[in-house]
């Protein structure tokens, strides 16, 4: 696997044609760092999108790295499997874990990195103290569970206390942006302090998703 770069664009194949998720993924390969999946379960959110058979088979039409985004009830049940399957990186939802240190633990046991979601209306100083923890900090822009939101400007607050908090104590840690991430917001989510972009109609919405992902890029720089 390559270096990751300073700023990964990752579309989300939510937004794809899901009978056409392999051509989909193939669609950005040489133009994303990462594909995001999201998985979500119809409980933890009131949606049902794809499961660990998906993407142990979508794992074998694509090279480009899988972001996993659990939006799952039960996350140290379920998690380690995305790993085992392998995803490059995990991220499980921090209100749905009661021991969020010992799910990340079991993810890198399992061969992936460890992501920690916080949604839109969680605060995200609770979690702070377990970012060392983790290797992502995924900060959702929308409410989780569907996509096509609005973007909040809002909640690039908590974006700022996350990067302050990071950079404060020189950790080793990606911060990632999900919803509503497109031409006209990502450079304010990149201000604020994230690095690794989640857009799903920004870029499947498009005529040309590869193009659409090298906009972004050029938006936040090619670092």
């Amino acid at each position: 696997m390559t270096a990751v770069p300073d700023n990964v664009i990752a579309p989300s194949i939510l937004a794809a044609d899901f009978a056409r998720l392999a051509d989909a993924a193939q669609a950005v390969e040489g133009a994303a760092d990462w594909l995001h999946v999201d998985v979500m379960d119809y409980h933890f959110v009131p949606n049902l999108t794809i499961g660990l058979p998906v993407v142990q088979s979508l794992r074998k039409a694509t090279t480009l790295p899988f972001d996993c985004h659990l939006m799952i009830a039960d996350p140290a049940r379920w998690a380690p499997g995305y790993a085992e399957a392998g995803a490059y990186n995990v991220t499980f939802h921090a209100e749905a874990a009661t021991d969020p240190v010992a799910v990340a633990k079991d993810l890198r046991a399992a061969g992936s990195r460890a992501g920690l979601a916080i949604d839109r209306d969680t605060p995200v100083e609770g979690y702070l103290e377990l970012l060392p923890h983790f290797d992502l900090l995924l900060i959702m822009t929308i409410k989780a569970g569907f996509g096509g939101q609005a973007f909040i400007p809002e909640l690039l607050e908590k974006v700022r206390t996350a990067r302050r908090h990071v950079d404060a104590g020189h950790l080793e840690l990606r911060i990632e942006v999900d919803g509503g991430v497109a031409e006209d917001t990502i450079e304010a989510c990149a201000e604020a302090g994230a690095d690794t972009f989640v857009a799903g109609t920004a870029v499947y919405g498009a005529a040309d998703p590869a193009a659409a992902v090298r906009k972004l890029r050029g938006i936040v720089g090619n670092s």
